[in-house]
This record gives structure tokens, sequence and C-alpha cells, in this order.
């Protein structure tokens, strides 16, 4: 159970992380859905806290309208 916790954290932080990464804007309102998505569902399993998934998906869309 933690490793499967700890794997999906791990995944999610690494898609995070490669959507900072992107400097092309159609290409990150590409992936956004999907992790806003798996977001959600870590956040509704308790792996991580329904804040944070909050605050990163804010973050990540003040980030991509940002993006020119």
């Amino acid at each position: 159970k933690v490793l499967h916790n700890r794997y999906y954290g791990k995944t999610m932080r690494n898609a995070v992380r490669k959507l900072r990464a992107t400097t092309d804007k159609a290409e990150a309102s590409a992936m956004y859905p999907g992790i806003v998505k798996m977001l959600d569902k870590l956040a509704k399993t308790n792996v991580i806290h329904k804040n944070k998934a909050g605050n990163l998906k804010s973050k990540l869309a003040i980030y991509i309208n940002k993006l020119a």
C-alpha cells in the first residue's frame, strides 16, 4: 500500500514537473486535463491532501495562461 501510494505520488510529481518544463502553450493545454484528473484521483484516495491538489491545479492553470 505504501509503495503503491509512493509510486502514484512520484508519477504525479513527474507529470507536474513535465508540464512546468513545457514552453509550448498548446502542448501544455493538452497535458493539463490528464494531470487534473490524476490530482483529483489522488486527492480522493487521500494520497495527497485535497487542498494540495487544488493549489497545484491553480498554479498550473496560471502557468499555462502566462505562456505566450
